[in-house]
């Protein structure tokens, strides 16, 4: 039980230092798109479509035995927390866009606009911290396809922030973000929470990374790798297939 605390500790750790080093890494912010961020992008989508959404329906089951009557009244609530994460970050992402579209191409983000959109992923990030303790990470090897999945997807969402809002994502941003799946790992560590609300926070969670890769994959100026993302999401869902089978 020690060695998987300090491996999930080390996990979060890892996460951390995505947001660190990722403007390092210049190369993969361009058009076209890096084949490399596209197939990190495969990745994350294959674990919550091969791993998460199993989790999820799971999560169902426990949410329809609940006493609490507004789970009781939903029919399929699990799912309806996924597409409300969905629906959370595509307002915000739209919210985004239209700040952009009335800015110079280079300017940075105004403060009020920046610091709701890092916020937003503060706490997005801050609850993938959380669920390395409090997920279903109950082995190291379904820790190490956490981590690896989400390590990936917070690149992914980096070079996303470093496009909306510059060099304030760099100065600013990224130090805030890089500290949440600490924060998170920390506050998982001090508090236990029932089934019934992880599965709640893992489909919040599940949703809205569908929604983060797609958004940066999708738009037609993006020029994405179709290849390189097929390649990242059939790998990695065989990765995961194989695992679950053992």
């Amino acid at each position: 039980m020690e060695s998987l605390l300090l491996a999930s500790f080390v996990a979060a750790f890892v996460l951390a230092t995505v947001h660190v080093f990722a403007g390092r890494l210049r190369r993969l912010n361009r058009l076209p798109r890096s084949r490399w961020l596209s197939m990190a992008g495969g990745v994350s989508v294959a674990y919550v479509f091969v791993h998460l959404l199993p989790e999820l329906a799971r999560g169902q089951a426990v949410m329809e035995g609940s006493d609490i009557w507004v789970l009781s009244y939903l029919e399929h609530h699990v799912y309806l927390l996924a597409l409300l994460g969905l629906a959370s970050f595509y307002g915000l992402e739209r919210l985004i866009k239209e700040h952009r579209r009335h800015l110079p191409e280079h300017a940075e983000s105004h403060a009020g606009v920046f610091w709701l959109h890092i916020a937003a992923f503060a706490i997005y990030n801050g609850l993938i911290g959380y669920l390395l303790i409090q997920g279903e990470n109950s082995s190291l090897t379904t820790l190490v396809l956490y981590c690896v999945a989400m390590g990936l997807h917070f690149l992914v969402n980096d070079f996303a922030l470093q496009n909306d809002h510059k060099g304030l994502f760099r100065r600013r941003g990224r130090w805030f973000l890089a500290a949440m799946p600490l924060a998170g790992w920390t506050l998982g560590l001090a508090t236990e929470i029932s089934e019934l609300a992880v599965s709640a926070l893992t489909a919040f969670v599940g949703g809205s990374i569908i929604l983060n890769v797609l958004k940066e994959e999708l738009p037609e100026e993006r020029d994405s790798r179709f290849s390189a993302f097929l390649l990242g999401s059939v790998g990695y869902s065989v990765l995961l297939l194989s695992f679950q089978g053992n």
